[in-house]
C-alpha cells in the first residue's frame, strides 16, 4: 500500500517553519509501517531549504520513507506523468475532517485497510 503521510503537525508537532519534537510514536509506527512492505511517501508543503531541513530530520532521526513529494515511479510509468499530486492509497495528515488520531489509530486503520483489500481479491 501507498502511503502519502504529511510532515508538520503529523510526524512532528508543527512549529513550521522550525521543526517541532517528534510526535508520539510516529517514528515507530512509519519504521513499522515501511517494514511491512509499504510504500512510505513524505508529503509536504515545505521547499528549498526548509524542505532540506525536514529531509536531515527524518534521515537522522531514522525515519524511514522511499520518497518525498514525489510519485512511486511504478505509477509515473502508468499514468505516464509524475502530477505533483501524489498518489497515494491513504493519506496521512492532521488537517483530514477529523484531525490527526494518533499513531495508534493510523497503524489500526491501515492494517484494516489491508485486510479489507484483501478479502475482496
Amino acid at each position: 500500500m501507498i502511503l502519502a503521510i504529511d510532515f508538520d503537525g503529523t510526524i512532528v508537532h508543527n512549529k513550521f517553519p522550525a521543526i517541532g519534537e517528534l510526535l508520539p510514536n510516529s517514528k515507530e509506527v512509519i519504521n513499522q509501517l515501511y517494514d511491512n512492505g509499504h510504500y512510505i511517501i513524505i508529503w509536504t508543503s515545505r521547499d528549498g531549504a526548509e524542505l532540506l531541513k525536514a529531509i536531515n530530520f527524518l534521515i537522522h532521526t531514522g525515519i524511514k520513507f522511499h520518497r518525498i513529494n514525489d510519485n512511486n515511479p511504478v505509477n509515473t510509468e502508468k499514468y505516464g506523468s509524475n502530477s505533483r499530486k501524489v498518489y497515494a492509497h491513504m493519506y496521512i495528515d492532521d488537517h483530514n475532517m477529523e484531525g490527526f488520531s494518533g499513531w495508534e489509530r493510523v497503524l489500526s486503520a491501515v492494517e484494516q485497510s489491508e485486510s479489507n483489500h484483501f478479502a475482496n481479491l
